[in-house]
């Protein structure tokens, strides 16, 4: 229990701010600038951004700690009756939650694609309506409120260059060049096609004046909804607002189509792989735990060092080693998508300790009929895990003063068990 709490820590604290130092880049607008590290150890100037997702994983990280509360449930209401079915509700958690939290993995691509699309079609919406008020004849909004539909007959008679009535792809085409879409990984012809299939309700692939009217104003009251501010005089910030807002919330999703993000060749395969390395693994950590134990306390017999300096702060430091280089190198890297994948890898760590690791642990415990007595190092795990899981939860940029929090949060830990454990005979 002592090594599952003390990589736990040391992965959310000692591990988490070493990425933030390393991967620390000036901070714009509230967000960090891709290999760009002109302010050094500025504490509010520089730091990390990660997407969105990564913000998703830390909520899980959060969740995982359940199990603790309710195996700690008879400790804190001083009863001992309960105590056995308190380990099987807890035992029964870890593994409905282990299973959800697989079950998250192999689906969060799907989910992942759903909103990367319906971001890059809100982006097409902005762009297309930022291009239009650079074209504009007039306010796009009337006084009452509602698109001014003479100033949008006057934008489709613009783009309309032959005359017919009816605007083709390549005069759309010409309408969206110049818009910035391969920020996003689109193209001018599939801008297009965004369009068309939002506009044209005919299936002809054409717009004629009333779809491009229709759609249009469709496409700024769903901007209006958005914005800041209000329309009239205030029109030309309205879409600036709305332009800004959009691309904010594609940057947050993650640059799927980054050069350093690996593919997966053979899904199954791999999948399959995954599952059993999963298994050998929970094997493995099952058929050892009495040998490591016994290692420990002979080690600790044969040093005179206490068992607890042991399993909390060299095991971790040694089983934690591949992980920790690993992340090290990604955050070096100094970019948002090296920077999420490195602090999910974090997470995801800290929550299969919270889950898989306890889940062994607590069968171990309920098979053998052995005494949960953990509470200092359940309350550990349950303050470092709340208040980082937290703190990610919340927010995607962290300046570099975040890192310092981070470290202080392991000394201070390993201070609080060993008080709780050796001082106060917490158990």
């Amino acid at each position: 229990m002592g090594l599952l709490a003390g990589s736990t820590v040391m992965l959310l604290t000692v591990l988490w701010g070493s990425c933030v130092v390393v991967g620390k880049c000036d901070l714009e607008d509230s967000s960090a600038v891709d290999k760009k590290d002109t302010k050094r150890f500025s504490l509010a100037g520089s730091g990390v951004s990660t997407d969105i997702w990564t913000s998703y994983s830390a909520m899980f990280l959060v969740i995982s700690v359940v199990p603790f509360i309710i195996v700690q449930l008879p400790q804190v209401f001083h009863t001992s009756s309960g105590k056995r079915v308190a380990i099987l509700i807890a035992l029964i958690v870890s593994v409905v939650l282990l299973i959800s939290y697989c079950t998250y993995q192999v689906f969060q691509p799907w989910i992942q694609e759903r909103k990367l699309a319906f971001a890059k079609h809100k982006h097409v919406m902005s762009g297309i309506l930022k291009q239009l008020k650079q074209r504009s004849l007039g306010r796009l909004f009337t006084e009452d409120g509602e698109p001014n539909e003479d100033v949008i007959r006057k934008l489709f008679k613009s783009i309309d260059v032959d005359s017919d009535g009816l605007l083709s792809h390549s005069e759309l085409t010409a309408l969206v060049i110049g818009i910035r879409f391969e920020e996003i990984d689109l193209n001018n012809n599939d801008a297009v096609r965004k369009v068309m299939n939002d506009f044209d309700t005919s299936g002809d692939s054409l717009l004629d004046e009333s779809e491009f009217i229709i759609g249009i104003s469709k496409w700024l009251k769903e901007a209006k909804r958005s914005g800041k501010a209000d329309s009239g005089a205030h029109t030309m910030k309205f879409v600036d607002d709305f332009h800004q807002q959009t691309k904010r919330e594609h940057d947050s999703l993650g640059n799927q189509n980054d050069e350093d993000a690996e593919g997966v060749k053979n899904v199954r395969r791999t999948s399959i792989k995954a599952a059993l390395m999963l298994l050998l693994g929970t094997a493995i950590a099952a058929a050892f735990a009495d040998p490591l134990v016994d290692a420990v306390d002979n080690f600790s017999s044969a040093t005179s060092i206490p068992s607890f300096f042991i399993s909390f702060i060299a095991l971790p430091l040694a089983t934690n080693s591949s992980e920790a280089v690993s992340a090290l190198i990604f955050a070096s890297r100094k970019k948002k998508r090296t920077a999420s994948l490195t602090f999910s890898e974090i997470y995801g760590g800290a929550t299969m300790n919270n889950i898989l690791c306890l889940a062994v642990f607590l069968a171990l415990v309920y098979v053998r009929n052995l005494t949960w007595d953990f509470s200092a190092e359940v309350l550990v795990i349950l303050i470092v895990c709340v208040v980082m899981g937290i703190v990610a939860s919340i927010r995607t940029t962290f300046p570099l003063w975040t890192a310092i929090i981070a470290f202080a949060l392991y000394p201070l830990s390993l201070l609080l068990v060993y008080i709780l454990d050796y001082q106060f005979g917490w158990s």
